[in-house]
C-alpha cells in the first residue's frame, strides 16, 4: 500500500495563530495538489524539530462544533489547542483534515447527536443512520506528509487506527504520543465509547468515575 500517487505543494503562506486564551504562535499553512480524496486539507507547519529527531505530527479531523463553537460534546477543540502548542514547542506539523464527524459530514453528525440524546453512543448512532462508525481514510494524510518530506514521525493521537493506517501507507510511526484528557459532563459518554469501541488510549477508570459521579 506504499505506492500511492504523489501530491505536490500548491502554496505556502505564513499565518500567525491566536487563541482565545491568549496563546499565540507563528505557523505556515501549506495546501496541496493531487490529494487522493479531492478534499481541501491543509498542513499547519509549526516550529523546527531539533537535528536528529523526528517531527511531532497530529492528524486532526475537522470539527466545526468543537473547533469553532467550543462544543462541550466532544474534546476536539481542546485537543486542537493543545496540539498546536505541543507541536510548536517540538517542531512538526498538524494536518487539518476535512473529515467532519469521522468522515460522515456535518449534517449527519448533528443527526447522530440527536440519536445520542436518545441513548445511543456515538458509534451506534452512526450505524443507526446507515453510516460507517468511522469513515476516515488517511491516504491523503500520507500524501501530504511525503510532500513535506516527512516519512518518519511521532504521532500525537489517542487513536490506534491513525497510526495503523499511516504505517500501512508506508509512514514510519516511531511512537504514538497520547493527548491530554479533556472531559466535561457532556462528553464523558463519548470518550468512554471511544475507549470501549476503538481502543483509544484514555483512562477508562477515570471516565467511569466521572460518568457515575
Amino acid at each position: 500500500m506504499t505506492d500511492i500517487p504523489a501530491a505536490t505543494q500548491r502554496s505556502r503562506v505564513r499565518v500567525p495563530l491566536r487563541f482565545g486564551d491568549g496563546y499565540s504562535v507563528d505557523s505556515e499553512l501549506v495546501t496541496f495538489h493531487g490529494l487522493a480524496d479531492g478534499q481541501e486539507h491543509v498542513a499547519v507547519v509549526l516550529g523546527d524539530p531539533a537535528p536528529g529527531t523526528v517531527p511531532l505530527v497530529r492528524l486532526h479531523s475537522e470539527c466545526l462544533t468543537g473547533d469553532v463553537f467550543g462544543s462541550a460534546r466532544c474534546d476536539c477543540g481542546p485537543q486542537l489547542r493543545e496540539a498546536v502548542e505541543r507541536i510548536a514547542e517540538r517542531g512538526g506539523v498538524l494536518l487539518y483534515l476535512r473529515q467532519e464527524g469521522r468522515g460522515i459530514g456535518l449534517y449527519n453528525k448533528l443527526d447522530a447527536y440527536a440519536l445520542q440524546d436518545q441513548g445511543l453512543d456515538t458509534y451506534a448512532a452512526n450505524t443507526a443512520l446507515g453510516l460507517p462508525e468511522d469513515d476516515r481514510d488517511y491516504t491523503a494524510a500520507a500524501q501530504m506528509l511525503r510532500s513535506l518530506g516527512i516519512d518518519s514521525l511521532d504521532l500525537l493521537s489517542n487513536n490506534p487506527d491513525k497510526a495503523g493506517q499511516l504505517r500501512d501507507l508506508g509512514i514510519d510511526v516511531h511512537d504514538r504520543v497520547p493527548t491530554g484528557v479533556f472531559t466535561t459532563t457532556h462528553n464523558v459518554r463519548y470518550l468512554r465509547a471511544k475507549v470501549l469501541q476503538t481502543q483509544h488510549t484514555l483512562p477508562l477508570g477515570e471516565l467511569t468515575e466521572l460518568s457515575v459521579g
